[in-house]
């Protein structure tokens, strides 16, 4: 993967995503540098069944990373973690080399200083990132990603009955209470409340 490639994998993350911005600028940028240092050159191809990421944002970027990168949670290929922080980490699962790249918090100060008097911050900031080169928009710390088997792609490796509510719960995300197998909603509560029937 690499950077010659920007203009056609922006067009289509934006046909994907519905509107150019600078969160998409980001992803795919953020994308091709990730996939760029832990050597995946074909996301989409022969090397799909080696690359995970890790988004850390439910934001524009996240959409653009989908885009270049193929990975998707139907997949088990991309993993939500609800950070609210502009970085993603990419794991090659072959040689398990991870990187986490970050956006820079001063570009955006950077891309108001630079924008020409009355110009929307908003289109500031898209014109900027467009050209900035990688080593000015992120920050890059090398990790170490461990998953367990129930996180990785595939089928499931288990599923159970909950004792309470007898929704069924896949790859260990069951919660053991006393005797019982609950699944998480019924052991520690719900995003959603049950209406009561009329």
């Amino acid at each position: 993967m690499d950077d010659s490639h920007f203009e056609k994998l922006l067009e289509e993350s934006v046909r994907i995503h519905g509107h150019l911005c600078a969160g998409q600028v980001l992803g795919v940028k953020m994308s091709i540098l990730g996939l760029k240092t832990i050597a995946i050159g074909d996301p989409k191809g022969s090397d799909r069944k080696n690359l995970m990421v890790f988004v850390e944002m439910d934001r524009c970027a996240t959409d653009a990373i989908q885009s270049v990168t193929g990975c998707s949670l139907g997949k088990r290929t991309m993993k939500f973690l609800d950070y609210g922080k502009m970085a993603a980490t990419f794991l090659n699962l072959k040689t398990h080399q991870a990187i986490r790249v970050i956006a820079r918090e001063d570009i955006r100060d950077k891309a108001q200083t630079l924008a020409p008097a009355g110009e929307n911050k908003y289109q500031a900031q898209l014109a900027l990132y467009r050209v900035l080169p990688f080593e000015e928009l992120f920050d890059r710390q090398e990790v170490q990603v461990d998953i367990p088997p129930q996180d990785l792609p595939g089928r499931p490796i288990s599923r159970v009955q909950c004792a309470r509510c007898a929704e069924y719960v896949q790859d260990m995300r069951e919660i053991v209470v006393g005797s019982d197998i609950l699944c998480r909603p019924c052991a520690v509560g719900a995003y959603y409340r049950k209406q009561q029937q009329a």
